[in-house]
Parts: C-alpha cells; sequence; structure tokens
C-alpha cells in the first residue's frame, strides 16, 4: 500500500516539481546565452538532436521489455508526429518570445497553461464539471482570472520592486522595450496555448500506446526532423551554428537532457499516470524560482505588474486547491501554494 501510495502520489509530485525547476533553469541559461549571441533557431534544433541521442540509448532495452505493447499503426505515428509539429511550433514562439522578454515573464504567463488545459480537458470531455460543486466553482473562476492575471503582467508593468542594476534615466528605448514586451509576451502565449493541446494529444496516445519512453523519443526524432530544415531555412548565418564551449554550450546540452528530452518524457508519464490538468496545475511554482533567478543571475527587474498577477495566481490557486481537496486534491499540493505564499511575503517586505 504504501509502495503504490509513493508510486501514485509522491513521486510524480517530486517530479513534477523538479521538472518545473529544470525548465526555469532552461529559459535562465538561454537568456543568458543569447547575451552571447547564441541563435534560438541553432538552440531549438540542436536541443532536439541531443534529446534523440539521449533517449536513443535506453531504447534497446524497452523494446525488450515492451513487446506486449500493440503495433504502432499511421494513425498513431501521424498523432506523433503532430505532436512534433506542435512542439516545435511552440518552442519557435516559446523562445522569440523569451528573446524578447524575460524568464520571470515567461514563468507568469505560464499560469495559462492550467487554464487552457481545464477548458480543453471539458471540451474534449476528459474532465467533468458540475455547476453547484464547489470545486468546479473553483477551478472555473481560477481559469478566468488565470486569464485576467495574464493580460494584466503582459500589458502592465508597472514600477520596479526588485532590481540588482541601478535604474536609468527615461528614454524613447523604453517604448521599444515596452512593444518588444508585448510582442513577446504574446508569442509566449501562443506558446502556452500549444502545450495544452499537445497535453490533450498526448493523453489519447497513451492510452492507445503506453509505453512513454518510445513515444517521447518518435516525438523527438520528428520534432528533430522537423526544426532541423526549418532552422536551417531561418537562420541563414552559418557561423550561427557554431557552438563555442561556453554558456552557449551549457545551455544547449542543459535544454537537450532536461527540457526536449526529460521533461517531455515525465510530462508524458505524469499525464498518462494522473492526467493533463494534474500536470499543468504545477506551473505557478515556476514563478518563484523564476523571477529570483532572473533578479540575480541575469540582473533583470522585478515589476510590480508581475507581482500583482502573481498575487492573483496564488490567491486563486490556494482557494481552486482547498476546494478541490474535498475530493481528489492530496495534501502535499498545498507546498506548491506555500512557496508561492512565501515569495508574495517576501517582495512585501522588500518593497517596504
Amino acid at each position: 500500500m504504501t509502495g503504490r501510495y509513493c508510486y501514485k502520489e509522491v513521486l510524480p509530485f517530486i517530479a513534477m516539481v523538479g521538472i518545473e525547476c529544470s525548465n526555469v533553469g532552461v529559459n535562465i541559461l538561454f537568456k543568458a546565452a543569447t547575451q552571447k549571441g547564441l541563435s534560438y533557431y541553432a538552440f531549438i534544433a540542436y536541443s532536439y538532436l541531443i534529446s534523440v541521442l539521449f533517449l536513443l540509448l535506453p531504447l534497446p532495452f524497452v523494446f525488450r521489455w515492451s513487446r506486449g505493447l500493440p503495433q504502432l499503426n499511421r494513425s498513431l505515428i501521424f498523432r506523433i508526429f503532430l505532436l512534433g509539429v506542435i512542439g516545435v511550433t511552440a518552442q519557435l514562439c516559446g523562445y522569440k518570445g523569451l528573446n524578447y522578454t524575460s524568464p520571470t515573464l515567461a514563468s507568469a504567463l505560464s499560469n495559462l497553461i492550467p487554464a487552457f488545459t481545464f477548458i480543453l480537458a471539458i471540451i474534449f470531455r476528459m474532465e467533468k464539471v458540475a455547476l453547484r460543486s464547489s470545486s468546479s466553482q473553483a477551478k472555473i473562476l481560477g481559469s478566468a482570472v488565470s486569464i485576467l492575471g495574464a493580460l494584466i503582467v503582459l500589458l502592465y508593468k508597472g514600477s520596479i520592486i526588485l532590481s540588482t542594476s541601478s535604474p536609468t534615466l527615461h528614454s524613447p528605448m523604453e517604448s521599444t522595450a515596452q512593444t518588444n514586451w508585448v510582442l513577446g509576451g504574446s508569442l509566449l502565449a501562443v506558446e502556452y496555448l500549444l502545450v495544452p493541446i499537445w497535453y490533450i494529444i498526448q493523453t489519447d496516445i497513451m492510452k492507445q500506446y503506453p509505453a512513454e519512453l518510445i513515444v517521447v523519443f518518435l516525438y523527438n526524432l520528428s520534432g528533430t526532423l522537423i526544426s532541423a530544415p526549418i532552422c536551417l531555412l531561418l537562420e541563414e548565418n552559418l557561423s550561427a551554428w557554431k557552438i563555442n564551449p561556453d554558456i552557449t554550450l551549457i545551455a544547449i546540452v542543459y535544454s537537450g537532457f532536461f527540457c526536449t528530452g526529460l521533461s517531455s518524457l515525465v510530462h508524458t508519464w505524469g499525464i498518462h499516470l494522473k492526467g493533463p490538468v494534474y500536470v499543468s496545475i504545477f506551473k505557478p511554482l515556476s514563478i518563484v524560482v523564476a523571477a529570483v533567478s532572473s533578479v540575480v543571475f541575469l540582473g533583470d527587474a522585478l515589476y510590480f505588474g508581475t507581482y500583482e498577477a502573481h498575487f492573483l495566481f496564488s490567491l486563486l490557486d490556494f482557494n481552486s486547491a482547498k476546494f478541490e481537496s474535498l475530493e481528489t486534491l492530496r495534501e502535499h499540493d498545498y507546498l506548491i501554494h506555500f512557496c508561492n505564499a512565501l515569495f508574495d511575503i517576501y517582495v512585501l517586505f522588500q518593497t517596504l
């Protein structure tokens, strides 16, 4: 009983928290590498290639153990290829948006993922909604406020409340920066709409072919075959494909191993075990890690608009957790909301 509980509840929780932290690390490293001249087209193509090589090593053993699996048919292969198209498109939008903005904004807007996942799960009848249920009401309200919070953090920066760099005087460059902020945020929003679609399709694939490693390998192989020619066409400067042994190489290897490879594998396993909505609810945790890391390592500023939206996310996430706990949510899920609350208190003390 204890072993089953650990596998069903504790292990998924630890894995999701770890992956969210590692994904923030990818964004931080990517932002630092682009400041050294890394092309985000080369970054995406190399990341997929490294993930394929990483997943290729244990694949023969998995094929030996999984002889009882159903045969891969054209329909499954097409859907896995579709995952590749969605994944590459999401990364193209996401990393271009991150190039215009900051890891903090990327993490703040990632709160759109639970809202969009919940909406799509209802549409595809993966999630049941009872309007008289407190849990359903909390989820609906949380989804609405997540979208509202995303608009706040996208359109309203506000004053700087945390920064390690000295403030600069107002200049015409600020209007350009604001335009890039909105454009980058819009691209990130497109990415965070595509991610729930990826979750929904992956859920359907897992029902028919429950072999996470094989599916993720084929997904990354599709992503490599799709991203390589597209990125080569879009990045015409051949010198951009030369990787120097510095932060750019670290960012690419880290992304290929943790983000494109391990993250896809853990999310697929979580979707198979717990469903797409469970995987998406861990996104609020990334705001805390991204905000602190961006200020400390990149010298980014934390704006009041980002904090204000984060406070809305935390408030609604906590209320959703409180109502959900009456039905399915376990006690350890409160840790996410507790971390968010600690971050809110820390920022408030810094502004006093």
